[in-house]
């Protein structure tokens, strides 16, 4: 930590930022984090940094909106869920993740334009979530499970997966609150036996942390404020963004 310049310290925690308030305000904007991270630490290191800030930030958004999640949709998509996690872990295990980056972003885009054309032919009412299919829970479950398994980058993913059930922000929030909690549970044990967390990696963390606690109470704030369509547009561009990022 003592060659990291104070340019990457401000990277760094700015990141931290992110991570909160992706938890209580604006799910998938926390790859923003992951590039950050990526680009000041080595790659795998930083997955595992990223990993201990994450579950601080499902702490504040459990706290937050631990009421709001739609648990049909939660149960629905498990099965499929741990599969990706499985896979995944596999995966980090044998290979590096350039290749894999690359075409988790072009089914980003992919997602994308399929998530805007069900929700442009299927009118719902507002604040009512709209139950999706079996088949695509599977889809986007095993997706999302081996992309926050891979690149701490589930996001993205689910965020595409809630907005396609037309979820109203808090509906939206908490599910990805417990969603992403569990999943962060999960991969705890498989990130410290691959090494990817270190005594070295957690006195990092322990630093960044009150960068984690602000960017958690500003989301908090800004959710109580933003308008359903603000959301889903802004959920829409972070998602390009995080697209975009593995693409590179």
């Amino acid at each position: 930590m003592s060659d990291l310049s104070w340019l990457a310290w401000s990277g760094l925690a700015l990141a931290a930022v992110l991570v909160g308030f992706s938890k209580t305000a604006l799910p998938g904007i926390n790859t923003l984090s992951v590039a950050v991270f990526a680009a000041v630490l080595p790659a795998r290191p930083s997955t595992g940094a990223l990993l201990v800030l994450l579950l601080v930030g499902d702490a504040f958004a459990l706290w937050t909106y631990r009421r709001h999640a739609d648990w049909p949709t939660l149960i629905r998509m498990i099965p499929a869920v741990l599969v990706g996690l499985a896979a995944g872990g596999v995966f980090l295990a044998f290979a590096g993740d350039a290749v894999v980056r690359r075409v988790i972003g072009v089914l980003l885009l992919m997602l994308m334009g399929l998530t805007l054309w069900q929700r442009g032919r299927r009118p719902s009412d507002p604040g009512v979530p709209a139950r999706s299919s079996w088949a695509a829970a599977a889809g986007y479950g095993s997706l999302g499970g081996f992309t926050t398994m891979v690149a701490n980058a589930g996001g993205p993913v689910m965020s595409m997966y809630f907005l396609a059930a037309r979820f109203p922000v808090h509906a939206f929030l908490g599910t990805a609150a417990w969603f992403f909690a569990t999943m962060n549970v999960l991969k705890l044990p498989v990130s410290i036996g691959l090494g990817l967390i270190t005594p070295h990696i957690l006195l990092l963390d322990l630093i960044l942390v009150p960068g984690v606690v602000a960017g958690a109470f500003f989301g908090r704030w800004a959710a109580r404020r933003i308008a359903q369509k603000t959301f889903d547009v802004a959920v829409i561009a972070v998602t390009i963004l995080g697209a975009l990022y593995l693409l590179i």
